[in-house]
């Protein structure tokens, strides 16, 4: 199984301990803004089963995401294919965080971390990142990670409910695009 280490986060397997913060995540209906509605505990504990399968299986998924210097278990992030019945195929980078890690740039951290594991260890020519037309947060992880969105890759996802949150926005990065340290890394460098 691969750890994946930045200078403040460790994305590693799941742990029983993970349960109870995962959980209570996903019953913050902030947290879940995004998404059709909050999750119960026994789909937490699904969604973590799943998770740490395809991570024995594959040797990458949803990673855990703790806070290096502390432990504390503060959200995933991660790589999966695509999901059938999507309008497009590849493999998504993702990451979700509790609401008290919000605003520390762990979710670019985890997500340029992830993005770099998937050009460098597993070879891929592409990454893509898909969320709700109105998720202007994780939009902006996507821009800072150096992704463009084209319009025309803009869909309605059917595994939503009609409504505001139904379409959704994809955005790519080739791996002779990616950089690292992402656009705020090259504009420090002057580049």
């Amino acid at each position: 199984m691969s750890v994946l280490r930045t200078d403040r986060l460790v994305l590693r397997d799941w742990r029983a301990s993970d349960l109870d913060p995962w959980a209570a995540m996903n019953a913050d209906p902030v947290v879940r803004a995004y998404f059709p509605g909050v999750l119960t505990r026994e789909q937490s504990a699904a969604s973590v089963a799943r998770f740490q399968t395809d991570l024995e299986r594959r040797g990458w998924g949803w990673w855990a995401v703790e806070v290096a210097a502390t432990g504390e278990f503060v959200g995933f992030a991660g790589l999966d294919p695509v999901d059938d019945g999507m309008p497009f195929g590849g493999v998504e980078a993702g990451w979700r965080l509790a609401r008290p890690a919000w605003g520390h740039g762990y979710a670019t951290e985890a997500a340029r971390t992830v993005v770099s594991y998937a050009f460098g260890s597993l070879g891929l020519a592409e990454v893509l990142a898909v969320t709700a037309g109105g998720n202007l947060r994780s939009r902006a992880v996507m821009e800072r990670l150096g992704m463009t969105r084209d319009p025309a890759d803009d869909f309605d996802d059917p595994e939503f409910p009609e409504g505001p949150l139904r379409r959704s926005v994809v955005y790519r990065i080739r791996a002779g695009d990616h950089r690292p340290g992402g656009r705020w890394a090259r504009a420090r460098r002057g580049g």
